[in-house]
């Protein structure tokens, strides 16, 4: 689809690359209303939220007496880095974890090493199973869908519910923000393990490994789901959402207290990214960046002219070093590659996934997600993106 074609909403960059986007009469589209839906159930007054002493004086009370009191996931990169930062001034005792799956960026790896010696936080590595994690990626370009990282998304959230279950914590911290990564389509980044496991019993070539509570490997069906957030009593909170998170003047902060260093990229945290951006653009026209700038415009991050103008450029993570060392590590031939990409695009709609279950269960993913038991930008993407 050419530019030309495209419809683009009048307010952000989103088009209609994202088969799901509706417009409304202004021609604004309905990512841009989930934010400002976001904007009145997360409002800032200043720098911070009201809700925020609140939040962690519950996050404290549910550590009380124990050596941690709440799981914080980090990559390395700038959100989960400044999430450490803040943690820290908040005078919170977080057990930091990394889920490692043999794709990270050196330079991120770098960055958490710096940042948790510097604040003197306990620093916790989780690594998969390399055979499953290049079994599963081979099975998603096989199966010719844009979930193409979606082991590793499946695998950092198994990684943080299981270090809580095993610890005994009640809430687990991740670095996201809407104001400045916006809401993923569905249709683009669809999530949950039944979906990777249909994918993988179909394309993958190894039997992956079964679920325990503390060792769950790459399962996350509804039941794990369940069990780690009713049965345990486990929340994940977004709390960077109860912050005036602004992006740039955030890594301005973190070079000059952690000697944090930029990437460079969009998610190139991870090296598949840059692998995976390609193939987006090529063969989906997906280009995440569209939903990250369009939140930058939404809080006044951004120009939407800057957004369009980069927009029109590749990305320097789709680096032909980069694309050769993921074929290498892959263990695939470019043939293969190009006999995979080759074939026509799917969603997720074409596999077997809990989809239909989802929906049966709206209201109470409803109010899971208000209650912060689920992440509250659940319901949001599963219902209306």
């Amino acid at each position: 689809m050419s530019d030309q074609e495209k419809q683009f909403c009048m307010r952000c960059v989103m088009d209609t690359a994202a088969s799901t986007i509706v417009f409304d009469k202004n021609g604004e589209c309905n990512f841009c209303k989930l934010h400002d839906g976001m904007d009145k159930n997360f409002p800032l007054h200043g720098d911070e939220s009201n809700l925020l002493p609140g939040i962690l004086d519950g996050i404290r009370a549910k550590g009380k007496g124990k050596k941690y009191d709440c799981v914080l996931g980090i990559s390395g990169g700038r959100d989960s880095t400044y999430l450490l930062y803040l943690a820290k001034t908040w005078g919170l005792n977080p057990m930091v974890v990394h889920f490692n799956d043999g794709w990270g960026n050196p330079v991120c790896g770098e960055n958490m090493k710096k940042a948790t010696d510097k604040l003197q936080m306990d620093f916790k590595i989780v690594t998969s199973d390399w055979r499953e994690s290049k079994d599963i990626k081979i099975a998603f370009l096989k199966a010719s869908v844009p979930e193409m990282d979606l082991g590793t998304d499946l695998g950092i959230a198994t990684t943080l519910y299981s270090v809580a279950a095993k610890e005994k914590i009640k809430t687990v911290l991740i670095g996201n923000s809407y104001r400045t990564e916006g809401i993923m389509p569905l249709i683009w980044s669809y999530m949950d393990g039944t979906y990777l496991h249909s994918v993988h019993k179909k394309f993958g070539s190894m039997q992956l490994r079964k679920w325990k509570p503390e060792e769950p490997g790459f399962n996350m069906s509804l039941y794990n789901i369940f069990y780690y957030t009713v049965l345990k009593g486990i929340k994940t909170i977004p709390i960077l959402n109860y912050v005036n998170y602004k992006r740039e003047e955030v890594g301005g902060l973190l070079e000059s207290e952690l000697d944090w260093k930029d990437t460079k990229g969009r998610y190139f945290d991870d090296l598949y990214h840059g692998f995976m951006s390609k193939i987006l653009r090529e063969k989906f026209n997906v280009d995440f960046r569209k939903t990250a700038f369009s939140a930058l415009i939404r809080s006044g991050q951004m120009s939407r002219e800057d957004a369009l103008e980069q927009l029109n450029t590749i990305q320097g993570s789709e680096d032909p070093k980069i694309i050769s060392l993921a074929i290498e590590r892959l263990g695939i031939t470019e043939e293969q590659l190009n006999e995979w990409l080759a074939k026509p695009t799917k969603n997720f709609k074409d596999y077997k996934t809990d989809y239909d279950i989802i929906k049966l269960f709206r209201l109470p993913i409803y109010f899971l997600s208000r209650l912060n038991i689920l992440p509250p930008i659940a319901y949001d993407k599963y219902f209306y993106t």
